[in-house]
């Protein structure tokens, strides 16, 4: 088996990519590069089994029915909500809603922060992978998942904070050992230094190893209730097994 994990960037400058290949209970990076550019990343998840996509794979429904309703002048708030609840419906999906109940981390929000950018950029990737008759489903079920890296190291049980601040390089160093600590089948091989000194392309390894998780059928799935909007607004693949099982 072979995962591809993309931690995405509105541009490819902060865009990170990673593939590892799965062989006889072994994990090899066999690709990690940052600055990964549009063909570089469908040409990976074309190749790959599974693929995980750090970025949110669609836009909350109310959120796509509120835009439409401006649109037209017909914006109705709903009686019995406050301004925040109401601007919380429209900011966050379901499955934000999902990851916040299990881990406690908010995911931040596609339709209000900057996060919208990567997401413009992530539709145009889907389509371009639906055009070449790859299976996409943002639910997951297809040949792309979504991922949230801090989530799946919290329920791996790994330091999941810190490691992103400029001034502290050593948690990065720190969390890639615990990593490897937690995972000795995992071989960096030449792409060590790089995982330990960009969080970009360790967020992208953390995204391929989630892929195998998703593969493996280890992570949260929707409820038949949450599947309908897991297709449309995508779905956030959370591990629930032990990181020790995905080889």
């Amino acid at each position: 088996m072979q995962t591809a994990g993309v931690d995405l960037a509105a541009e490819p400058a902060r865009t990170a990519l990673a593939v590892i290949r799965w062989h006889d209970g072994k994990a090899a990076v066999t690709k990690l590069v940052r600055g990964a550019d549009d063909d570089v990343i469908v040409a990976a998840i074309a190749d790959a089994d599974k693929a995980g996509i750090d970025c949110p794979l669609g836009w909350p429904e109310a959120f796509v029915a509120f835009l439409a309703d401006h649109q037209a002048g017909h914006v109705v708030i709903p009686a019995g909500l406050t301004g925040q609840q109401w601007r919380r419906r429209l900011a966050w999906r379901r499955t934000d809603e999902a990851v916040r109940a299990q881990t406690g981390l908010i995911p931040l929000s596609v339709a209000a922060d900057l996060i919208g950018h990567a997401a413009m950029r992530c539709a145009g990737l889907l389509a371009q992978l639906a055009s070449q008759g790859q299976p996409v489903d943002r639910s997951g079920t297809g040949v792309v998942v979504e991922v949230y890296p801090a989530a799946s190291l919290k329920q791996w049980e790994l330091p999941y904070r810190g490691y992103k601040r400029p001034r502290d390089a050593r948690a990065l160093t720190a969390l890639a050992g615990n990593l490897l600590a937690a995972a000795p089948w995992l071989d960096l091989g030449k792409h060590d230094a790089l995982c330990m000194t960009s969080h970009d392309a360790f967020d992208a390894v953390v995204a391929a190893l989630t892929a195998r998780a998703a593969a493996q059928g280890m992570t949260i799935r929707p409820s038949d209730e949450q599947q309908a909007a897991a297709r449309s607004e995508g779905w956030i693949a959370l591990p629930e097994a032990p990181l020790s099982l995905l080889a």
